[in-house]
């Protein structure tokens, strides 16, 4: 049993689906207008889950020649034999996407599904299938997979954008690219193996780390914009303790751009990203019961 359950999370990339969920919350909570009933957003949140694990599971499918040529990935389920290809996985996988929209749109409506279908479509087709291993600005784009997340979540309030919410979007975008080139810088090895074109790999460390560094300190800013627009003290902690913690690992990374700094560098991400999300909720709380 255990290892069934690990199987479905690695396949489904449920660990990744997850933070893309908590986006999607993080979009609802700082969106205005009447907020959407309990089951619409549990409904929101699963849906959000099967579409990224769909895309996930796609990815983990196509790229099982080059995860066998990595340590962090030759255990994937492709990867490893574990699972044989075949046509049929894919059909499941666009079941599992279909199901997931039809879901978004019962229960968030069909803005707010179209948003969930370009978040898997850009990682599933866009950075995985186009990008990958064609371009240095695969990350790059496939950032914003995230960014609809928040916008999904947005149009489940309101179908109309706003500005909170598109700043939010705008400020995943920025924080994918460094938190993967961190990884990337952490572990060059495996990607140059399997050939992935990824910006540590490719260019010099001064050039990496500058772009990490100039990345985060954008991010910074930008999720600091909606205190402008009425967002309390809650969502300005999280938003500038998050930050600041990320800008000054990223300062540390281009000053030394070391294997450990560089995971260091990874880690403090997720602290910023779970920071800036958890302030946005609980400063929507705090709306919601006073």
């Amino acid at each position: 049993m255990r290892a069934a359950v690990g199987l479905t999370i690695s396949l489904l990339k449920l660990r990744i689906g997850v933070a893309i969920a908590a986006s999607a919350l993080a979009g609802i909570a700082v969106a205005n207008g009447p907020g959407p009933a309990w089951w619409q957003i549990g409904g929101l949140a699963l849906a959000i889950l099967g579409a990224s694990g769909a895309a996930g599971a796609f990815n983990h499918y196509y790229e099982r020649d080059v995860d066998k040529l990595m340590r962090r990935t030759c255990a994937r389920p492709f990867a490893s034999g574990t699972f044989k290809p075949s046509p049929w996985w894919l059909v499941g996988f666009l079941g599992l996407l279909a199901a997931s929209l039809g879901l978004a749109s019962v229960s968030a409506g069909n803005v707010a599904a179209a948003y969930v279908f370009l978040g898997a479509f850009t990682y599933g087709i866009v950075y995985t299938v186009w990008l990958k291993r064609r371009s240095t600005w695969n990350i790059v784009v496939g950032g914003l997979a995230g960014s609809f997340a928040v916008l999904a979540g947005a149009a489940a309030v309101d179908p109309l954008p706003q500005v909170i919410p598109t700043v939010l979007a705008v400020a995943l975008f920025l924080w994918t690219p460094p938190h993967f080139w961190s990884l990337a810088a952490a572990k060059g090895q495996d990607y140059a193996r399997a050939g992935i074109p990824m910006l540590p790999v490719v260019v010099p460390a001064y050039a990496w780390t500058l772009a990490i560094l100039v990345h985060s300190v954008a991010l910074a800013a930008v999720s600091l914009v909606p205190l402008w627009f009425g967002e309390g003290l809650l969502y300005g902690l999280g938003a500038g303790i998050g930050g600041g913690y990320f800008v000054w690992k990223s300062i540390k990374l281009y000053r030394d751009p070391s294997k450990e700094n560089a995971m260091a560098n990874f880690f403090a991400s997720l602290v910023q990203l779970a920071l800036l999300i958890a302030g946005a909720l609980l400063a929507s709380a705090v709306r919601h019961w006073s």
